[in-house]
């Protein structure tokens, strides 16, 4: 016979006016970082390498050169400011959001219960505990029932550990299974893990995959430019150049090579992803989550909450042979009364079977937990234990409960003994059933539609849950889920090549416990799926821990918020789509425009390679490469980055596909500029004139590279057209006034210079379009 715990009578807790008087001499905590911090912003958005390698030659440039050739200095505050601005503006919106999502705390105050926020709490507090509550504040258990909480990110055991009255627990935690109660020991400043859970929380995924793709084109870019930046030292100071010509050619070589605005680009995406997302009802704990879910090709979901609604209801009670209706109702009046552990199947129990007065003498004996699929209450002088109808004997209502099963019902099983458990793990020995709960639940309206969505866009969907197989499998066929096998999660294969084998074939597996989803999505993920989770409960955080992408509910644990990627503040999972895709439409945009940054610097190495090193005058100034590149790339992809678009996307193989568009095409765009240069330069005999016809060349080009990339589709060609059309119309102004002309050094466009520059451009398209770089090609297929 097992031992029950006997409790200590139930705490006052402190009155109103005592936690009043406590906390007003209490000084007042700044509010807890819910996003990047306004430095981090600013740090991530001005301390780059490439912004100090650009603020050196700047410097250089102001000291010994032409201050005109240090205008990309502006361009540099100029985007600086615009991604910090966007960022700013994200974090605000998303501090706000993060709120209704916060964690709170249930306060007994005068001997009632309130919701508080973790700062109103003070020592000596009363705080009630539940399955999938944060413990918000360092205490001692005061009242246990079946207590048992998730230290891990305290101590890194990721096995539950059980909590007795008068043991210590700490702040980080969360409440896997059990409920009761804690008394306040330590708040705010003075909390063990005050700055450990939100250093948890932000690194608990590494970069996302175009992250780490742009990191290594980065860096490829930054030994480039060291490289390069160094051959074209050497030969100035070989040829003995004079200090303002050395200058202004090394910064037009170095500068030019440098993809200033990509980094900040991205950052910028991110931060109006997030914004969108925030303006849909969804909190972006991770900036880079909305590039995950886009690039996200299975989802794994909890049918509960996320498929239906999340709230269940009786449909019928079916007693046992012997066992009356009423009889069977005032038994499970009775356990819905005693359990004290809560969940959705109790809540129901309660709310559509209330019984009379409360039974005095009853206990818990047993909380629910998914690993042991019952639960247990000592109430009448018995124990009745509720549980799923496979861990009883059901005799004559086992085909009632298969065919309620298949309806897409879930069926519990109550049964009752003499004895409790001798194991929590066990059943009470001899624990005969005396009938059957049917609960039912409904689709959420939208469901049917945010399936088929997915299914059209190429995206897996596996239904993982504690219900049996065959009821998880009728509602996930009645949502349009293509259901090509059912498992039992008994049933799953523990080797990891064969349990991936079998995901490959299979949709829905039922009655799974914590570890089972667990174990399901490290399989996916080891297969080389990329995979999302969707989860509310206690029950899901394992999986949403292993998965690439977590996405937890606003409406569900806790538990599961604190470690999610991305919350459903509204619970509302039709919003899915939406973010995929804006997702998708954020990767197709960034490829496109990081190939118009990095053929720039292609087309830069280019030129220091063929004229860099010899001692023919560098056809571009500083200046020349400023105008050009903010007409061709600055605003162009300021604009294409957040435009809507389609066509193919792809999250692997990032670095591969911009090479095989920017190598190619910035050399041959360095082609048309060196014969449009060159020609000016030997046989016009055009000195200062050449450079005009250089940078025109290199503007005609730039504009055909964006509408190579850009103008696919009608709406969208005709809106790029327009675009480059007026860049082009700036240019040309540029060269009519003649304040424009001498500050860029530009000379007034005679017939040869145009000439020269037609040419030049003529030859060099040509090239580009017998290569299949033509308007709305998108450069995908190269």
């Amino acid at each position: 016979m097992a031992t029950i715990v006997a409790q200590p009578p139930a705490a006052p807790g402190l009155s109103a006016a005592e936690a009043a008087a406590r906390l007003g001499g209490r000084p007042r905590r700044s509010r807890p970082v819910t996003s990047r911090s306004y430095a981090s912003i600013v740090r991530a958005n001005v301390l780059t390498p490439f912004n100090l390698i650009l603020t050196a030659f700047g410097a250089l440039t102001l000291t010994f050169g032409d201050w005109r050739d240090a205008l990309f200095l502006l361009v540099v505050v100029v985007n600086s400011l615009i991604g910090i601005g966007q960022e700013v503006r994200a974090k605000r919106t998303l501090d706000r959001l993060a709120l209704l999502v916060a964690p709170t705390a249930t306060v007994v105050r005068d001997g009632q219960p309130a919701s508080v926020v973790p700062d109103d709490l003070v020592v000596d507090d009363l705080v009630e505990l539940g399955a999938g509550d944060q413990l918000v504040a360092d205490g001692r258990v005061h009242r246990s029932d079946g207590l048992r909480l998730d230290e891990s990110i305290l101590t890194g055991e990721s096995r539950p550990v059980r909590r007795e009255p008068g043991e210590e627990v700490r702040s980080g935690a969360f409440v896997v299974e059990g409920a009761g109660t804690m008394v306040v020991t330590a708040v705010g400043d003075e909390r063990y893990a005050e700055r450990l859970l939100g250093q948890a929380r932000s690194f608990r995924h590494p970069r996302s995959p175009l992250e780490r793709a742009v990191n290594r084109l980065l860096v490829a870019l930054v030994g480039a430019v060291v490289v390069l930046g160094g051959l074209l030292g050497f030969a100035l100071q070989h040829r003995d150049a004079g200090t303002r010509d050395a200058v202004a050619t090394a910064t037009a070589g170095v500068v030019s090579l440098i993809p200033e605005g990509l980094v900040l680009l991205m950052g910028l995406t991110f931060a109006v992803g997030a914004l969108r997302m925030a303006r849909r009802g969804v909190l972006a704990q991770q900036l880079n989550a909305i590039e995950s879910l886009a690039a996200a090709d299975v989802i794994c979901l909890d049918k509960t909450g996320t498929l239906t609604e999340n709230a269940l209801g009786v449909h019928a009670l079916v007693p046992a042979p012997g066992v009356s209706e009423a009889e069977l109702r005032a038994l499970v009046a009775a356990l819905a009364g005693a359990t004290t552990a809560r969940n959705l199947t109790v809540d129901a129990l309660a709310r559509d079977l209330p019984g009379g007065p409360p039974d005095p003498t009853a206990a818990q004996l047993v909380p629910f937990a998914s690993r042991r699929r019952f639960s247990a209450v000592r109430t009448g002088g018995e124990v009745l234990v509720l549980g799923a109808p496979e861990r009883f004997s059901l005799g004559p209502l086992a085909t009632l409960a298969d065919e309620h099963a298949r309806a897409g019902r879930r069926v519990v099983a109550l049964g009752r003994a003499a004895e409790p458990p001798a194991d929590p793990d066990d059943l009470p020995t001899a624990a005969g059933v005396v009938g059957l709960v049917v609960l039912s639940e409904r689709l959420r309206p939208d469901t049917r539609e945010t399936v088929a969505f997915l299914r059209r866009e190429g995206v897996e969907l596996k239904v993982l849950n504690g219900y049996a197989p065959a009821t998880v499998a009728a509602i996930a066929a009645d949502a349009g889920i293509d259901v090509r096998g059912e498992c039992d999660g008994d049933g799953l294969p523990n080797e990891p090549d064969a349990l991936r084998a079998a995901m490959r074939e299979i949709t829905v597996v039922g009655r799974i416990s914590p570890d089972g989803k667990r174990r399901v999505v490290e399989a996916l993920r080891d297969d080389g799926r990329h995979v999302a989770m969707v989860g509310d409960g206690v029950n899901d955080v394992p999986a949403l821990k292993a998965a690439r992408l977590a996405i937890a509910q606003g409406t569900g644990a806790q538990m599961a918020r604190g470690v999610a990627d991305l919350v459903l503040v509204q619970g509302n999972f039709s919003a899915v789509p939406a973010l995929v895709h804006e997702g998708r439409q954020m990767l197709r945009n960034l490829q496109r425009v990081a190939r118009l940054y990095v053929t720039k610097s292609a087309f830069a190495a280019f030129l220091i390679l063929l004229i860099g090193t010899t001692s023919t005058a560098y056809p571009l100034l500083p200046r020349h490469f400023t105008i050009a590149a903010t007409l061709t790339v600055g605003i162009p992809t300021f604009f294409l980055a957040l435009a809507p678009s389609s066509g193919p996307w792809a999250s692997e193989g990032f670095v591969r596909a911009v090479a095989r568009f920017a190598v190619p095409a910035g050399i041959t765009v360095g082609v048309g500029v060196l014969a449009a240069y060159l020609f000016a330069l030997h046989n016009l005999d055009l000195t200062v004139q050449s450079r005009t016809a250089a940078t025109t060349v290199l503007v005609i080009l730039g504009l055909y590279l964006v509408l190579v990339l850009e103008a696919s589709g009608r709406r969208r060609g005709l809106a790029v057209v327009a675009l480059c059309g007026a860049l082009g119309g700036l240019y040309a102004l540029a060269l009519a006034l003649p304040a424009a002309r001498e500050f860029f050094e530009l000379s007034t466009p005679t017939a040869a210079i145009l000439g020269g520059a037609a040419g030049g451009a003529a030859v060099a398209i040509c090239a580009l379009a017998l290569s299949g770089f033509t308007p709305g090609a998108g450069g995908s297929a190269r």
